[in-house]
């Protein structure tokens, strides 16, 4: 047979993978579920005929979910085979955090908007469809699913209090505060720059600490330290997604801290940032915080390297095409560095737990 003739030829792989890549023209079934878990927008074809699962992927913005499960992961491998592991109470920390970014994610957009933050022409109107501007649900049922989640949290809280003591609620409360405080009044972190290191805390040492405390009852300081280099990680996002809203957050007074910083300061920050998650995951290996596998983290150099070009590259002036996220450009360069270094950093965890290599704790 010829490679005309095959059904493997390269250039009918090629339309085969264009086919595959294509957003799907409905806005019902497995595949639209799949392309808003990985855009946060439905199916463009679909326009207002979409299904429940869809539209609730889309507004509770779960496309960023795996930033918190590798948090939850991260910890919960430190954990496996520490003094007082169990594997209930690691299952219901790890709930327990992808409740509270949900809840998270639904806050923000609800106080975002009653402050007047969130506006047609608004980037986060244009990068997805906004739970109440675009009418995807009303005020109620967005009230209605902060308080589902809320409750979740608070019996997750209740149940973990009973068993491993106040600490884990410590770090719960904690959370919860600095993540309502992020867009909410009076603090507002984000409006005064301080949103950056609120992530840093929240996603570093209170989610990795937090699931490591509730999966063991204790918490040494290596695990402290080993949480560091993921929270560096979901940073580097936040700072590409403020760098993107410049324009937009300048001229509305909301000083994050890539408008303080200016655009191009605050890419070389974003870059240091992302330089600096390789060098303390070296520390943390070092001082045996992490265990030596996780160096296998250095398989994400060569995309860290494509991220570097893109950052000191401008942004195109058009979104490519099937391109769903815009006018967001240098968060989802980062993001998708995120993906492949937390998740190597998460496989090199699970190496080390299933050859029970042992770090310092």
């Amino acid at each position: 047979m010829t490679v005309t003739e095959s059904p493997q030829a390269p250039s009918e792989k090629r339309d085969r993978r264009r086919e595959l890549a294509a957003p799907p023209a409905s806005g019902h079934g497995p595949r639209s579920w799949l392309y808003a878990l990985t855009t946060t927008n439905p199916p463009p074809a679909a326009g207002d005929d979409i299904d429940g699962v869809t539209r609730w992927l889309v507004v509770t913005r779960a496309a960023v979910l795996p930033t918190t499960l590798f948090a939850g992961l991260v910890g919960g491998l430190l954990a496996i085979r520490q003094p007082g592991f169990n594997t209930l109470d690691l299952i219901l920390a790890i709930a327990g955090i992808l409740l509270a970014h949900l809840n998270n994610n639904l806050s923000n957009d609800l106080f975002d908007t009653n402050v007047g933050n969130d506006t047609e022409g608004y980037p986060r109107t244009l990068y997805a469809p906004h739970p109440l501007l675009s009418n995807l649900v009303t005020s109620r049922q967005l009230y209605a699913a902060i308080a589902a989640t809320t409750v979740g949290d608070l019996v997750i809280a209740a149940i973990l209090l009973d068993r491993r003591g106040w600490g884990v609620v410590g770090f719960a409360t904690a959370g919860i505060i600095l993540s309502v405080a992020y867009t909410a009044p009076p603090l507002r972190l984000k409006k005064h720059g301080l949103g950056e290191p609120d992530v840093l805390v929240v996603w570093g040492p209170l989610m990795v600490g937090g699931t490591y405390l509730a999966a063991t009852g204790h918490l040494p300081w290596q695990v402290i330290v080993a949480s560091i280099p993921y929270g560096l990680l979901c940073t580097t996002v936040l700072m590409g997604k403020h760098i993107d809203k410049i324009p937009y957050d300048e001229p509305g007074g909301t000083r994050t801290l890539p408008v303080i910083l200016g655009a191009h300061r605050a890419k070389l920050a974003t870059l240091g940032l992302l330089t600096a998650f390789y060098v303390t995951v070296g520390i943390s290996v070092a001082v045996k915080a992490l265990p030596w596998p996780t160096v296998v983290v250095a398989l994400a150099l060569p995309r860290l390297w494509q991220v570097w070009k893109g950052f000191l590259a401008p942004p195109p002036e058009q979104p490519p095409k099937h391109y769903p996220i815009w006018p967001l450009w240098y968060a989802a360069i980062a993001f998708v560095h995120v993906r492949r270094a937390g998740g190597l950093l998460v496989l090199g965890l699970l190496a080390a737990t299933i050859f029970d290599v042992g770090y310092g704790v």
